[in-house]
Parts: structure tokens; C-alpha cells; sequence
């Protein structure tokens, strides 16, 4: 399956910017559909991530946040960040996996794209 993400950018502390990820290939690979980041410095972390059926869990650093959603008909998954933070300020990855997994490096990833957040 390949991953094309896109939609980071330059954001001030407070906005909000919209990633999207369309997934091409085998869509049987796409069952779990998520986010993880990574910044300097610190370990790869999950930020959220959705099920075919519509299951999302989130990281507690945004609960309230960052929404998760997919188009199935599409293969795209979406991640809103509201109210960001510099601690959010990150390499942001898609990823696909075909069952929940707490194991960071499992599934098949995206290039990335970079959040920064300015204050």
C-alpha cells in the first residue's frame, strides 16, 4: 500500500491545520487508519487512529482537540488539530495497519509532513 500525506505547515500557537492521507493499493492493509508524530528528540507516538468500522482512539495529549476521520470510499484518512500547542509541533505520519496495534513500528507508512507550531 503506499501513503501520500499532506497538509502540514507553519501554524500559530492556537490554530488549526488539517492532514489528509490518501492510501492506494491493497485496501485490505487499511483496516486501521492513523496518525503518529514524531519530534526531535522524543520517540514516535500515536496521536490517533480509526477503524474501518468507525473505532478512533486518541492520545490524551489531544482528546478534545485533534479529530479523526476517514472516507472509506476513498482510502483517506483525515486528522483536524485545533488549539495547537508547541508540544505539538512535530513530523506527523500517516499510517495503515490491518488490526490495532500498541506496537509503534507496525503497518506501512507515509513520508511525513511537518507541523510547526510558532508562538
Amino acid at each position: 500500500v503506499q501513503l501520500q500525506a499532506s497538509g502540514g505547515g507553519l501554524v500559530q500557537v492556537g490554530g488549526s491545520l488539517r492532514l489528509s492521507c490518501a492510501a492506494s493499493g491493497n485496501i485490505f492493509e487499511t483496516a486501521v487508519m492513523g496518525w503518529y508524530r514524531q519530534a526531535p528528540g522524543n520517540q514516535r507516538e500515536l496521536v490517533a487512529r480509526m477503524t474501518r468500522g468507525g473505532t478512533t482512539t486518541y492520545a490524551d495529549s489531544v482528546k478534545g482537540r485533534f479529530t479523526i476521520s476517514r472516507d472509506n470510499a476513498k482510502n483517506t484518512v483525515y486528522l483536524q488539530m485545533s488549539i495547537l500547542k508547541p508540544e505539538d509541533a512535530a513530523v506527523y505520519y500517516c499510517n495503515v495497519r490491518t488490526v490495532p496495534s500498541e506496537n509503534v513500528f507496525a503497518g506501512s507508512w507515509g513520508q511525513g509532513t511537518l507541523v510547526t507550531v510558532s508562538s
